[in-house]
């Protein structure tokens, strides 16, 4: 459908209502979101068991304050099936700095959605938000700012890749108090569990099923800022049960955009990044607690060095899946193949970046095959390293990160090269003579814009050299 007939027929989406309970020991929480006259949304999540004094020690206001900015968060998942002009939010209050700052949000975090529908997102009045404004001061009745002091533990969000795995560990050995924290577990994540022998904080994500029917039925479909959500998803269950840390898994590479559109950089990764990271780390303070720290662990390094580190934790190799693939349901129509599909250009990334520190016959284990074998993945390869294109949609490394993966992988290979490799040496490396270099700098290089403590920076520092 075009987005000029959707935007005209529903100019309006609103974010109606949410409400809470505790059940069957579980926090189950939903959000009603609309698009008048017809269409109506609820979505849900559940935060397995919870107990009444959880609730208790957290308050009803502060609580129902982070529920609602949850629900802020959920909006992107539906508002994009029509790309409304406005977005009403009729259920809190936003001061005009918040408004600011969700804008700026839906503007960055929807970058790939505008550019793949088609969407001039620059021209002016494309997105107003509007809220009621009255003052959220802490302590007023209306508002309060979650305050209680929380306990000097560390959430471990886990994803099922290979990066929470190495955050896991090395707190794990720095004698943390960890606990993994698990959306809509999978597979991975199970065995990922059974692993690390750890018990996870489990939270069950239900999208409503009328949104994937009008994807179904032609409305807009794209990337949203899921990164974002899991944000105010962590902090919310960092208060509930008192764990003063959240640590991510993102690593600098997510700094890097993609390709430029109307003229503004498109990054996939952009709710991974460290502008958004800076941003989310203010507004939360200000607006959400101001005892929780939120922050990337591996921030200071980039995918290639986080690779290094992985190799070192034989025991997941098994287990970890990165391929977004693996997980895709195309709007309800297929099941997940829950697997590696070795033919994106995130498989392709991954088996580059542990090619040259792992032995071949471990990564043909975890993979099917040698991926350097198949010579249909030469666009695919072009796309990583800047020759083709842009650099692919998924959370892969930044350019120079693929050129240097590669050119490692080439170090290590004896004739004959597989095709691959073959192609990177012939019409790729002898484009960059200084790769050698670059590769050093690249597996040494520590970057300086991060959030982490300075006993958890010392501890990172020490595993990486």
């Amino acid at each position: 459908m075009r987005v000029g007939e959707l935007r005209k027929k529903y100019p309006t989406f609103i974010y109606e209502g949410y409400s809470y309970e505790l059940k069957g020991g579980n926090l189950e929480i939903s959000f009603d979101f609309m698009l008048p006259s017809d269409i109506s949304f609820r979505s849900k999540v559940v935060i397995k068991n919870v107990s009444q004094t959880n609730i208790n020690k957290v308050g009803d206001r502060a609580l129902r304050n982070l529920v609602f900015h949850l629900g802020l968060a959920e909006m992107p998942s539906y508002w994009k099936v029509t790309a409304s002009p406005k977005i009403t939010i009729e259920t809190g209050s936003l001061n005009k700095a918040q408004i600011n700052w969700w804008h700026n949000l839906f503007m960055q975090g929807m970058g790939e959605f505008f550019y793949k529908n088609k969407i001039n997102f620059i021209k002016s009045n494309f997105l107003q938000i509007q809220a009621s404004s009255y003052p959220r001061i802490r302590g007023n009745k209306e508002t309060v700012i979650f305050s209680k002091k929380a306990k000097n533990r560390v959430l471990v969000p886990i994803g099922g890749g290979k990066d929470a795995i190495v955050t896991y560990e090395i707190l794990k050995n720095a004698k943390q108090q960890i606990k993994p924290f698990v959306l809509n577990p999978r597979k991975e994540h199970l065995a990922f569990l059974k692993t690390a022998k750890g018990r996870a904080i489990v939270a069950e994500r239900q999208i409503d099923p009328k949104l994937l029917e009008l994807n179904r039925k032609g409305y807009l479909n794209g990337h949203t800022p899921f990164s974002a959500y899991l944000a105010f998803l962590t902090v919310l269950c960092a208060a509930v049960f008192d764990y003063k840390y959240i640590a991510l898994s993102n690593e600098r590479s997510s700094n890097e955009g993609n390709v430029k559109y109307l003229g503004h950089i498109i990054n996939h990764q952009y709710s991974k990044s460290w502008e958004f990271e800076k941003k989310f780390r203010a507004y939360s303070k200000k607006y959400l607690t101001t005892n929780v720290e939120y922050f990337s662990f591996l921030r200071p390094l980039y995918e290639l060095q986080i690779a290094k580190l992985f190799v070192n934790y034989p025991q997941y190799f098994a287990t970890f899946l990165s391929c977004n693939e693996a997980h895709k349901t195309y709007s309800g129509t297929r099941k997940p193949t829950q697997k590696w599909c070795c033919k994106c250009s995130k498989c392709l990334f991954v088996f580059a970046s542990l090619y040259p520190f792992l032995e071949v016959q471990n990564l043909v284990k975890i993979f099917g095959f040698n991926l350097f074998e198949d010579k249909n993945l030469i666009p695919l390869m072009e796309e990583l390293v800047g020759q083709r294109n842009f650099k692919p949609f998924e959370c892969v490394g930044t350019t120079k990160e693929s050129l240097t993966a590669f050119y490692l992988g080439l170090q290590k290979t004896h004739p004959p090269l597989p095709p691959l490799l073959k192609h990177f040496r012939q019409h790729i490396a002898k484009k960059h003579p200084y790769l050698q270099q670059t590769a050093k700098q690249t597996l040494e290089d520590w970057n300086k814009e991060h959030a982490l403590a300075p006993h958890l920076e010392k501890k990172l520092k020490s595993v990486l050299h």
